[in-house]
């Protein structure tokens, strides 16, 4: 007897929901990009418990008939392909035919849904895949389909879902994904009810850009616009002071299809080498038209990845055209690492207000570009460019990255201080964030709270800060602010987690910069502050706060016995 079996339709349609449907957020897509190809202009998205219990997408589209609604939930059934050379001429979002029975075969979903011209409109119900009910109903022109109890009938898959929170976090990107490359269509997304995103159509990308993330953030960007024979880009990259903790706000797009590429986000990285500090990545929108005959948007099940036929011009396309366009701001960013080496001056300059010497109270002091200083052989402390600070004593060499070092202790004081004392802004401060973020930063308002952080929600992605710590300045909050956000988010496993991350994100943003000399009294300051942190020899992100060279370390360098 063979042991070779041809699964039952019901598994097989399981098994195929398990590569297209991983996530509510799954679901939201696929329904969005049928609403865009049914040449939709306003899209609203409607999620209850992050998509578990239920989740809806309406649509202005151009709906569905009698015949078309029953065959939309066959697999394989599809209006967007007809023939195969099709498959490599892909012009629409959806195509495989696949989303709608595998979202089907996993829930409870019903249809209602209306063409032009017809008189009433159909309703269509299934329940794991199986038809219970088709009738007539009244409706305006479009589509509207609600998926209740995502993996009811597949308890397995249904563990697997994380939090609410954390699953609405992926539906907000993926509305945010969709939004962002078709501009010229309004979305709305309400969560349990409340309006959590509202997006007008937009004149363009950057207005999208600011309705998503606020007019500061946008500011922050640099626009690219190219075109080859084969190819264009429109873009839009972080400016040379616009660089970030994580790689969050980075968008690839190939004919408007929101995609990962890593040759692509390469080539970005590319464009900004030598300019872009250790450890930050710069914020980007690229937006990439090209011919569909030299693209395949089939190598994913869910359409995520892609394959161009000639990677290697892609790369150097986008490469050329941001590398150009980074240039001007790479030239003004450089000016800081060619100066002369600097030295503290045996006497104070009369700019400078001294402090007193607490170890976390660090004047955070500029020396003018036209300030020369000279050499004296007697001072303990030597700058090395505008990070590094050469100490000589305890029988060698100590080159100390003073911004490391500033970390250091800032963590530990956060981490350790019960009581953080903050400052009342005199003028309190608006900051417009995308939705994700400004949901992250009000379900943790009491732990921003604790870190001297005080905010409140004004509405429209918005928050208001009353307080923040002493050792914060209000320049580049924006930012912070989104940083913190996604600090957050990243660390929700547990509390001290959320914690570590939040300390380490504002002793960051807290600490002394570059082009911040410090006077020798401040130094002295620091290190002793550092000799007495738990881990002196690391910032909270593992990087070296100092390095010591002893004699014998120099004599080896020097190749002497």
């Amino acid at each position: 007897m063979s042991r070779i079996k041809v699964l039952q339709p019901d598994l097989r349609n399981k098994i195929a929901a398990g590569e297209v449907i991983e996530r509510p957020a799954s679901v939201v897509k696929e329904l969005i990009e049928n609403s865009i190809d049914a040449c939709s202009t306003d899209i609203m998205i409607e999620v209850i418990n992050g998509g578990k219990h239920r989740i809806s997408v309406s649509d202005n589209g151009t709906g569905m008939d009698s015949e078309d609604i029953s065959l939309a939930f066959q697999r394989h059934a599809t209006s967007k392909l007809l023939h195969e050379a099709d498959l490599f001429n892909i012009k629409t979002l959806g195509f495989r035919g696949e989303a709608l029975p595998a979202i089907a075969s996993v829930s409870k979903i019903t249809v209602t849904t209306k063409t032009e011209g017809t008189s009433a409109g159909l309703l269509l119900e299934l329940r794991g895949g199986e038809l219970k009910e088709k009738k007539e109903v009244p409706r305006s022109q479009g589509t509207s389909i609600t998926v209740n109890d995502l993996f009811y009938n597949t308890p397995a898959r249904k563990k697997f879902l994380k939090s609410t929170t954390t699953e609405l976090y992926h539906i907000i990107d993926a509305v945010t994904r969709t939004a962002l490359a078709h501009w010229d269509i309004g979305f709305g997304l309400k969560t349990d009810h409340h309006l959590t995103m509202e997006l007008p159509k937009a004149s363009g990308i950057r207005e999208r850009i600011i309705q998503i993330y606020g007019k500061a953030f946008s500011d922050e960007l640099s626009e690219v616009t190219t075109a080859g024979e084969d190819m264009s880009l429109h873009a839009f990259v972080s400016n040379c002071t616009n660089f970030r903790n994580s790689k969050t706000h980075q968008f690839i797009f190939v004919n408007r299809r929101p995609v990962k590429d890593p040759s692509v986000a390469h080539a970005v990285y590319k464009a900004f080498e030598g300019v872009l500090p250790q450890d930050k990545h710069p914020v980007f929108f690229v937006f990439i038209e090209t011919d569909p005959s030299r693209v395949d948007f089939n190598v994913h099940p869910a359409k995520r990845e892609i394959r161009f036929a000639d990677k290697e011009s892609v790369y150097r396309f986008v490469r050329g055209a941001l590398h150009e366009a980074v240039r001007t701001d790479r030239t003004e960013y450089t000016k800081h690492f060619t100066e002369p080496v600097r030295t503290i001056p045996g006497e104070t300059p009369a700019s400078y207000i001294p402090l007193s010497p607490s170890p976390f109270s660090v004047h955070k002091h500029f020396v003018s570009e036209n300030l020369e200083f000279q050499y004296k052989p007697s001072l303990p402390y030597i700058y090395l460019g505008d990070t590094f600070v050469a100490v000589a004593g305890k029988g060698g060499l100590t080159i100390v990255d003073h911004h490391a070092a500033h970390e250091r202790i800032l963590f530990e004081k956060l981490l350790k201080t019960k009581d953080i004392q903050s400052v009342q802004l005199l003028f309190p401060k608006q900051v417009r964030l995308s939705a994700k973020e400004h949901a992250a930063l009000l379900e943790y308002s009491e732990v921003l709270k604790s870190f001297g952080i005080d905010i409140e929600d004004f509405g429209q992605h918005s928050i208001i800060i009353r307080s923040l710590p002493a050792e914060l300045d209000t320049p580049g909050i924006d930012s912070m602010m989104s940083d913190i956000a996604l600090a957050l988010i990243e660390g929700r496993a547990a509390l001290q987690s959320v914690r570590e991350n939040l300390a380490a994100l504002i002793a960051c943003h807290s600490s002394i910069r570059g082009k911040e000399i410090l006077a020798r009294e401040e130094i002295s300051s620091l290190l002793d502050a550092l000799e007495k942190t738990e881990h002196p020899d690391q910032c909270p992100h593992g990087r070296p706060t100092r390095l010591f060279y002893s004699l014998n370390d120099l004599n080896k360098l020097f190749k002497r016995k």
